[in-house]
């Protein structure tokens, strides 16, 4: 069959850019696989995987992988950033920080920027791990940083225990706003037309402009928010601290409903796809609710908290439970395909990327799940 000269031209030139960019179309460069934090893969996975390779740090692995450009991109307890080769998990380069890195980095043009309990924004070049610059916040940062583009230039924002959403310019680290909220800022904004929207430990869903950092709306959220907001058709999906999981409608700032089951917070990000809403819960479940109504599809029950956001790869899910253990299961019906034994608690969120898993443990190492090499 032959295309017509101006596809093949249009697709070429977006994988020139994709490539000169180090990201691919099944890559996983930021916390959630995207701006929205919708936690939704192009990938799919197969339907026994197994354990690939792991990579032994010297602490508690709680923070997030991303993939890009070949890599997975990670920080541990032991105060290192690494770069791990995807085909076998060996060691590209680790940056020694100052403290604990708990956070979930970002990849952008070639650049890895990720916050550690220190309270600095460290931005490192991602094929060297050399740091290109350092940003200070006043307090611990626990969220992953997100890229947005003002006027031409990117910028990275950040929140932080220091009760503020941090905006520095990509490029030379210089702050260019700082939003002042009213307690820690524990999750990840996201980004929608303009504006960042992400909760916060002083019960508000902060609503703000990515240009300028001023606000546009302030929506009481209930109680504290520790996990990052998932964005959906202008709609916000959160739990929080007083053991509800809500839907906001952020045009109107009204709930739309709420879905509360048992007495326990929700600290899990949330999946969202086009009609289910998956999140993790202190009550050692992961739940399934109707987008449009909160009423509950199915639970699947796990031994310990489910603290790990869950990841939808085609027709099942992916999460980690304080179990000890790595679970798959039926996006449909709840049903448990497949689950590995790590034996360490598992509040590290997984990625999925070109048909694999990855996922770190407070047992210090990171896994990688995939089919079996033939």
């Amino acid at each position: 069959m032959r295309f017509p000269a101006y596809i093949f031209s249009t697709f070429l030139s977006a994988s020139v850019l994709l490539f000169a960019a180090g990201v691919f179309a099944k890559d996983w460069p930021q916390f959630r696989g995207g701006s929205d934090l919708r936690g939704v893969a192009e990938s799919s996975l197969p339907e026994d995987p197994v354990l690939l390779w792991t990579f032994k740090t010297a602490g508690p692995v709680k923070s997030s992988p991303i993939i890009a450009n070949g890599h997975l991109f990670i920080g541990s307890s032991d105060s290192n950033v690494y770069a791990l080769k995807l085909t076998d998990g060996s060691k590209a380069w680790a940056y020694k920080t100052a403290a604990s890195v708990e956070a979930p980095a970002l990849f952008d043009q070639d650049t890895v920027y990720v916050g550690g309990v220190d309270g600095t924004l460290y931005a490192l070049d991602a094929n060297s791990g050399k740091s290109n610059w350092e940003y200070s916040t006043a307090d611990k940062i626990g969220g992953s940083p997100v890229i947005v583009t003002n006027n031409g230039k990117a910028q990275i924002l950040v929140g932080s225990h220091d009760y503020q959403l941090h905006c520095v310019d990509a490029q030379t680290g210089k702050s260019n706003w700082v939003y002042e909220t009213g307690y820690y800022i524990n999750g990840t904004p996201a980004i929608s037309d303009g504006k960042a929207i992400f909760g916060g430990c002083d019960a508000i869903l902060h609503v703000v402009s990515t240009e300028t950092g001023k606000k546009i709306k302030e929506i009481d959220a209930g109680a504290y928010v520790a996990a990052s907001v998932a964005l959906a058709d202008g709609k916000a999906y959160y739990g929080h601290f007083d053991n509800e999981f809500v839907c906001v409608d952020l045009k109107e700032g009204k709930v739309l409903w709420k879905f509360r089951e048992r007495n326990f917070p929700y600290f899990s990000s949330a999946a969202v796809t086009k009609d289910k809403v998956l999140f993790g819960g202190r009550d050692k479940r992961l739940h399934c609710v109707n987008r449009e109504t909160g009423e509950k599809i199915w639970s699947f029950a796990t031994q310990g908290k489910v603290d790990s956001s869950p990841v939808v790869a085609g027709d099942k899910v992916v999460v980690g439970s304080d179990d000890g253990r790595v679970y798959m299961v039926s996006l449909a019906t709840g049903k448990e395909l497949w689950s590995f034994e790590i034996g360490a608690a598992v509040g590290s969120s997984p990625a999925v990327a070109d048909g694999k898993i990855f996922i770190g443990s407070d047992d210090g190492n990171v896994y990688c799940f995939g089919e079996k090499k033939k």
